[in-house]
Parts: C-alpha cells; sequence; structure tokens
C-alpha cells in the first residue's frame, strides 16, 4: 500500500472544498475567474491556477449553480461569474453541514478555534 504524502492530502483538502469557497466568493459579489484565482490563493496560501480554477468554474455554471457574464473592459471581454438561486440553495446546504457535527469536529482538530 502507497503511503499518502502531506502534500497529497492538503491538495486532496482543498479539492474537496473549492467549489464551496468558489460559490462562496461569488455569493460575496461576482467575479472574474482571474479574481476568483487570486482569492482562492490568498485565502488558502497555496498557488492555484487557472488550469484549476476554469474547469471548476465551467463545472459549477454548467450545473446551474453560477451564471457567467460578458462585459467589455476596453478591448478585452471579461467573464463575471454570480452565483444563481440553485447556487444559493447549495451553498446553504453546505453551510448546514459544517453547521453541525462537522463543526465540532473542525473546533476539536483546530483546537477550539473553528
Amino acid at each position: 500500500m502507497s503511503e499518502i504524502s502531506e502534500e497529497d492530502l492538503i491538495r486532496a483538502t482543498l479539492r474537496g472544498l473549492s467549489r464551496a469557497i468558489i460559490l462562496w466568493l461569488v455569493s460575496q459579489r461576482p467575479m472574474s475567474g482571474y479574481h476568483i484565482t487570486k482569492e482562492i490563493t490568498r485565502l488558502t496560501e497555496r498557488r492555484f491556477t487557472s488550469g484549476t480554477i476554469y474547469p471548476l468554474l465551467y463545472e459549477l455554471e454548467r450545473k446551474g449553480f453560477i451564471t457567467g457574464k460578458w462585459t467589455e473592459k476596453g478591448r478585452r471581454r471579461i467573464k463575471y461569474y454570480s452565483i444563481t438561486e440553485e447556487g444559493e440553495e447549495m451553498l446553504g446546504k453546505i453551510r448546514r453541514l459544517l453547521e453541525k457535527p462537522l463543526r465540532e469536529i473542525l473546533q476539536n482538530f483546530l483546537g477550539g478555534e473553528a
């Protein structure tokens, strides 16, 4: 049996949370993929690339959780993502999941800091 490295475990944990983080970010305000990538990198202190984030954005958009709207900025077109009603409902489900018992687990895990 192969051992999982510390980096693999951290990467898998962040991969699992990244869709929820994206939903939360675009629930705050519409954001471009570039800004979502930068904000996730800032929040997690881990490097995220467009090659990681854009497939997640396309998936969330295809499933109806977010919507993208193109805008013109000078010569460039930028797509801004916003949360949909379905996305708000999903974000609510994720919040309820994290409330209990996961909140207790996280508090114990973090030594009461959750």
